[in-house]
C-alpha cells in the first residue's frame, strides 16, 4: 500500500516537472537579426544551441539596435536576444537599459572587436596612406575620387549602425570629410564595390573591424590613429540627444571593444535554462572572423556553419549550459 502510494505519488511529481518542462520549452525565444554578418551568425548559433541543446524553440527577426533593446525591456518576447552588443558603441543602450532600468542582462563572456578606417595595402604601399590624416589631403581626395565628382569618397558603415555615428563624428573632426564624401550604404553593396575598386587597384577607404571576413579576402591595412584617450573622445548618440552630431567630439582612436550578447531579464522567469545559457556564453574574436568568411565568401548557410561548430564543440557548449 505504502509502495503503490509513493509511486502514484512519484508519477504525479513527473508529470508536474514534464509540465513545467513543455511550458519553458513552448516559450519561443525571439532573436534579434542585425544587418551586419557577425551579428547574425552568431544569432544563429544562440537558435541551434536553444533548440538541439536545450529542446526549446527559437527564431530570428530583423532589427536594429535600439528597436531589439526596447523590445527586450518590454519583455514580452517580441525581441528577446541581442546577439552582438558592441561596447562602448552602444553604452548609451546599454546604460538605458541595463544599468537604469535593469531589463536586459549582458552575458558574462565577450570577445574583443577593434574598429577603425582600412585601405588597401597597395594604397598604403604606393601612395604613403598610413594614418587617418593621409585620408585628409588634396591628394586623397583624387586618389579616393571613384566616380569622378571631385570628391574622394569614405564608407563609415550602415545606416544605422551606431559605429556609422561615431566614424561620422571621426571623419569631421580628423578633417576627413573636407576632401572625402561620406558614404553611408548598405554593406553588401559597399563591399560589391570595394571588389571592383580592389581589382582595379584603385583607391577605397572604408569603415573596418576585427572580426570581419574582410582580412581574409582582401589583403588591408588598418589606419594608424592616435591612440585612445576618454577626455579627446566625447560621443553621443541621437537617443541621447538630437543635437548628437554637433555636441560629440572625437580626436582619438577607438577604445578596444567588448562584444556581449544581451537578453531580457524576463528570460530568467519564462526560460531560465535559456536565460543562463545566454549568461555563460563566450565567444573568440578568431572563432566569429572564421564563421563570417565561411558564410559571406564561401556562401555557406549561417546555421549549417554554427551546427557543424556546435558538434564540434561540445565541452565549451556543455560549459555554456552549466553541464560540467
Amino acid at each position: 500500500m505504502k509502495h503503490s502510494l509513493l509511486t502514484k505519488m512519484m508519477l504525479v511529481a513527473s508529470i508536474s516537472t514534464a509540465s513545467v518542462s513543455y511550458v519553458q520549452a513552448a516559450d519561443k525565444v525571439m532573436i534579434a537579426e542585425l544587418t551586419w554578418p557577425g551579428a547574425k551568425i552568431i544569432g544563429n548559433l544562440i537558435k541551434v544551441v536553444i533548440q538541439e541543446k536545450l529542446g526549446g524553440e527559437a527564431d530570428m527577426v530583423p532589427s536594429t539596435n535600439s528597436i531589439a533593446f526596447s523590445a527586450m525591456d518590454g519583455g514580452r518576447g517580441d525581441i528577446d536576444v541581442h546577439p552582438d552588443v558592441w561596447l562602448p558603441n552602444q553604452q548609451a543602450l546599454v546604460d538605458e537599459y541595463v544599468e537604469a532600468n535593469k531589463s536586459v542582462t549582458l552575458s558574462k563572456g565577450y570577445y574583443e572587436g577593434r574598429t577603425g578606417f582600412c585601405v588597401p595595402k597597395y594604397m598604403s604601399e604606393q601612395y604613403g596612406i598610413k594614418s587617418v590624416y593621409d585620408l585628409a589631403t588634396p591628394e586623397a581626395q583624387k586618389l579616393f575620387d571613384s566616380d569622378g565628382d571631385g570628391m574622394g569618397e569614405i564608407w563609415a558603415g550602415g545606416a544605422g549602425w551606431t559605429s556609422t555615428n561615431i566614424n561620422k563624428v571621426k571623419a569631421r573632426d580628423y578633417g576627413i570629410d573636407l576632401f572625402n564624401t561620406v558614404s553611408t550604404e548598405d554593406e553588401a553593396i559597399f563591399y560589391n564595390r570595394l571588389e571592383t575598386l580592389y581589382q582595379q587597384k584603385k583607391g577605397v577607404a572604408f569603415y573596418c573591424y576585427v572580426p570581419h571576413y574582410v582580412h581574409a579576402l582582401y589583403d588591408v591595412v588598418l589606419l594608424e590613429e592616435p591612440k585612445y584617450d576618454a577626455a579627446q573622445y566625447k560621443m553621443l548618440q541621437p537617443q541621447e540627444d538630437p543635437d548628437w552630431y554637433q555636441k560629440s567630439s572625437i580626436t582619438s582612436g577607438d577604445p578596444v571593444k567588448h562584444v556581449h550578447v544581451a537578453y531580457s531579464k524576463t528570460l530568467e522567469t519564462r526560460a531560465p535554462d535559456v536565460a543562463k545559457f545566454l549568461t555563460n556564453i563566450s565567444l573568440s574574436a578568431n572563432d566569429v572572423s572564421s564563421w563570417t568568411y565561411q558564410v559571406v565568401i564561401k556562401g555557406k548557410d549561417p546555421e549549417d556553419v554554427v551546427r557543424a561548430w556546435v558538434n564540434d564543440h561540445g565541452a565549451t557548449v556543455d560549459k555554456w549550459l552549466g553541464i560540467e
